[in-house]
């Protein structure tokens, strides 16, 4: 077994796009979940509607990558509202059923063939990310050190993607320092109490969805731009709940628990995937037992496993505490 290739592969992925926008995704979903106790299992949608409001932005109206961007936040702002003002003075599971939903249909609309001209149907958006690489500054070639070796472009996308992150994850942990985000965490515990000390607790949960919604854009923003393409189809449910796989490993209501969760589900994955890879090709498991075809399946099982011991005997993820998520206190 190639040891250094699995080596290789494990840290490009805790380090690589899919970490890099997990991380911006499970950042928001921690300003929802994790400091406001806002169960919000639509996050895919903010992704979506970011991430589709910049390419017909550009590809279907013209504007500049640019005002794209701004569009898509709008957008995500505008989706936030809408779900808000119905659900957000119901009870948390009315929010939950409400979100899942609403990332179902906004797929289904951007994959409905009466709005191809739009939205580009099941085949989606193409070429739209030119204005970001056109201001690349790095030269052709590979960046970086060691095994973490990227091309340009790639690690053009990685630097700003990284900083994103770090500016996202300052911003969080400067609200939640302030008055406002001790009124979340309060809501989180206790929204009777917070009442009773005449906050509006309604409009404190609208600005945390709203803000976290946004977030999510700009994980939306990375994707797109990374791939110079959106299609319906990548953003279903399980982004979302890869999302929360990734909060919840890390630790909810801690700053750096999205972002070290999602590098290291990553890490994981492609470490788990490789792995299995080599140990077929190496005759240590028999083709009848485990084919090559059934290792995508097989790793997301054995990812699963171990989540779910983690979860028995760590809940609280590796930053986290028990306390921030009794989700049945709330």
């Amino acid at each position: 077994m190639d040891w250094t290739l699995i080596l290789e592969n494990g840290l490009k992925a805790a380090v690589g796009v899919e970490a890099v926008v997990f991380a911006l995704a499970a950042i928001g979903l921690n300003v929802h979940f994790g400091y406001t106790g806002l169960v919000n299992f639509g996050q895919v949608g903010f992704v979506a509607v970011g991430a589709y409001g910049m390419a017909m932005g550009v590809d279907t109206f013209g504007f500049s990558l640019w005002t794209g961007m701004f569009i898509g936040l709008l957008v995500a702002v505008a989706l936030a509202l809408m779900l808000g003002v119905p659900a957000l003075r119901l009870r948390a599971d009315y929010l939950a059923i409400v979100t899942i939903a609403a990332g179902e249909i906004i797929k289904l609309v951007l994959k409905a063939a009466s709005f191809r001209e739009t939205t580009g149907g099941a085949n989606g958006i193409q070429g739209f990310a030119n204005d970001f690489y056109d201001i690349n500054p790095l030269s052709p070639g590979e960046y970086g050190f060691w095994v973490l070796k990227f091309g340009y472009r790639t690690a053009w996308v990685l630097l700003v993607g990284w900083m994103l992150v770090a500016l996202l994850s300052f911003l969080v942990f400067l609200l939640m320092r302030s008055p406002w985000g001790r009124v979340l965490k309060a809501i989180r515990e206790d929204e009777d109490a917070v009442r009773s000390l005449g906050k509006n607790i309604y409009s404190y949960k609208m600005q945390s969805l709203v803000l976290g919604g946004a977030i999510g854009a700009v994980a939306g923003f990375v994707f797109a731009i990374a791939r110079q393409s959106v299609i319906p189809d990548s953003f279903s449910t399980t982004f979302t709940f890869y999302a929360y796989t990734a909060l919840i490993l890390g630790g909810t209501a801690r700053i750096l628990g999205p972002v070290v969760g999602s590098m290291i589900f990553y890490c994981l994955l492609q470490v788990t995937d490789i792995t299995l890879r080599q140990a077929i090709g190496a005759g240590y498991i028999p083709e009848e037992l485990l084919k090559t075809n059934e290792v995508g399946i097989l790793r997301i099982i054995l990812v699963g496993v171990g989540l779910m011991a983690l979860m028995i005997f760590r809940p609280q993820g590796i930053f986290g505490d028990k306390k921030e998520i009794a989700i049945g206190e709330r």
